[in-house]
Formats: C-alpha cells, structure tokens, sequence
C-alpha cells in the first residue's frame, strides 16, 4: 500500500485555517492583441483574442505557457511571454467610484463603468477594503475592492 504525503499548506488551506490561503497570482496581458488557447499549444485552437492590459490569473503554469481565468471565469492558455508583471484591475460592477482618499466621506475623482481596465498603484495593506488605482488619463485614487477583479 502506498501512502501520499498531502503538504500542510494545503491542509490548512482546505481546512480554512487563517493565513494559509494560496495567493493569487494575476498578471496583465503585455500586447495589443492576445490570443488565448484551448491548449498550450500554437497549434490548438484559438479560444479568443484580448487586448493589452487585460488582467489574468494564472491558475497553472508549465514550461513556456500559463493556463489563466479571465473575470468572467472562463479559462485558457497563453503564452507566458505574453504576459507582463505590471497589475491591473477591471470594474467588475456597473460602476465603481474612485475616492481621492480610502474612505467613502471624501471627494469622488472620477467613476469607472463596467469593464473599464485601471492600474494598480500600490497593493492593498493587510485588512483593507481598499485599493489605490490609476486611469490611463492620468486620474487616480482609491477604489473600493469589492468592486474590481484582478487583485
């Protein structure tokens, strides 16, 4: 009888004990037209093509390729060359309101409609609800994380 070590992380993780969830890992595509693939292949089938910037999370990463979820859930793979360290989010809601500081009472600076893709500024603190954003007009501010996807 053989026996399977199951590492710890992930007991704890599928046990839900606190701090032991997996990161994410999200990427943002890096040229104006991306294609997505059923396989890891350039000789699958082209599932569809995105734009730049688009955010992605890596689900499952193998030599050259990136199987990825888009907002939407659905999954595909791509060339990780493809694929750029710089982080985006995209509205996930009808609209999200950009604060000039993390907190609801201060002034509005812009709002974002549905699908509108925004660069992170910084990463989230431990605990916030809130992320620092930019536009590429130039505008940015702080955004409310239930609000995005791609984080």
């Amino acid at each position: 009888m053989r026996v399977r070590l199951v590492p710890l992380v992930f007991l704890a993780w599928a046990f839900g004990l606190p701090g032991a969830a997996p990161a994410l890992d999200f990427r943002a595509t890096a040229e104006a037209a991306t294609v997505l693939y059923d396989a890891p292949s350039l000789k699958a089938k082209p599932a569809f093509v995105i734009g730049r910037d688009y955010p992605l999370e890596i689900v499952v990463s193998v030599e050259g390729w990136a199987k990825v979820r888009d907002a939407t859930g659905a999954l595909a793979w791509i060339e990780k060359k493809a694929l750029t360290e710089r982080r985006t989010v995209i509205v996930k809601t009808p609209q999200a309101e950009v604060f000039v500081a993390p907190d609801a009472s201060s002034s509005v600076v812009f709002r974002a409609e549905q699908n509108v893709l925004l660069e992170i500024q910084e990463l989230p603190s431990p605990g916030s609800s809130w992320l620092r954003v930019r536009h590429r007009d130039g505008q940015s501010g702080f955004a409310r994380m239930q609000q995005l996807w791609g984080f």
